[in-house]
């Protein structure tokens, strides 16, 4: 029997119409051909810089794009390709976002109300309060604390005993770890591993690629708004010999421990994109097809890649 993923996007297209001058409209693609499989028990970590479409694709997920966007291509929840209300359905239930902002904290409702929500044993919902609060080394008073009254890894700490008391069976995690220190990213991390081994599917977004080494089965790289390659985390080791794309060879070249050296020039913007393959004005090993023709995404040694040149 196949095995079938529990969360599907298949060529997801992002854009939004805008004014120019002149109160003129045009739509611009920030997002296109997006393709990414996330199975039960996995973890898979999406890495890239910002602007490369990783929050967007949470907020795509979750039906929670802006009015004057428009989005094309499929996202699939256990097989059923989801329409708008199903997505308000699932949402914090079977699906939780821990969303980047600590913004999303409700500023006049209690830390532990807010945790309360999510909570599904509902006769056992203070002690599962005190247990996450303990958890991350808040103490129990906390529950009354208003946001206000949180410092960022407070309310960082908050935002992810809310998703974990959920029991969700899909935790999508944007930017999870900045403002913990050390120990806290470590138990978080840990908690993390613990869920996708009890059977919990996780997406983590994060510009962290040590952390997401640390705890992912997958990476998924990024790049202007698509995907150029989605490896095992195993081909990051020694020094990445085994990974398929050249932006994912130069950030993994970037990292400290391998050879610290920087990509030379910047993501395009999503205007200036070009004809062929996102990568090509910044690759060394760019040929003129890679300037004129826009690589499909196949797969390559248990991998995929978006590149004419992948082996």
């Amino acid at each position: 029997m196949i095995k079938e993923p529990i969360l599907k996007v298949s060529n997801l297209g992002i854009s939004f119409s805008q004014y120019t001058k002149g109160l003129k409209r045009r739509d611009l693609t920030v997002i296109s051909n997006m393709d990414l499989e996330l199975y039960a028990g996995e973890i898979v970590a999406i890495v890239g810089s910002s602007g490369s479409g990783k929050s967007l694709l949470a907020s795509a997920i979750f039906g929670l794009l802006p009015e004057n966007a428009r989005a094309e291509g499929e996202i699939y929840y256990q097989g059923m390709c989801l329409k708008q209300r199903d997505k308000e359905k699932l949402r914090g239930k079977e699906m939780v976002l821990v969303p980047q902002s600590v913004n999303y904290l409700d500023p006049l409702q209690k830390v532990g109300k807010q945790i309360a929500i999510s909570v599904k044993n509902k006769a056992n919902r203070a002690k599962v309060i005190e247990n996450l609060l303990n958890k991350y080394n808040l103490a129990s008073e906390v529950a009354e604390y208003y946001p206000f009254q949180l410092s960022g890894g407070m309310a960082r700490k908050v935002l992810l005993a809310t998703a974990f008391a959920a029991d969700p069976k899909i935790i999508i995690a944007d930017e999870p770890t900045p403002g913990l220190d050390k120990d806290s990213l470590k138990e978080v991390l840990k908690d993390f591993r613990e869920l996708a081994n009890s059977g919990c599917a996780i997406l983590m977004i994060t510009h962290d690629m040590e952390a997401a080494l640390t705890i992912a089965d997958k990476i998924a790289i990024f790049y202007a708004g698509t995907t150029l390659e989605i490896s095992n985390v195993q081909d990051f080791d020694n020094q990445g010999e085994l990974l398929r794309h050249p932006y994912t060879k130069a950030l993994n070249r970037a990292r400290p421990m391998i050879e610290f050296t920087p990509i030379e020039g910047t993501q395009p913007f999503a205007d200036e994109l070009p004809k062929g393959c996102l990568f090509s004005d910044r690759c060394s090993l760019k040929t003129e097809k890679c300037e004129k023709e826009r690589p499909a995404f196949r797969e390559i040694r248990e991998g995929k890649v978006r590149c004419i040149y992948a082996t």
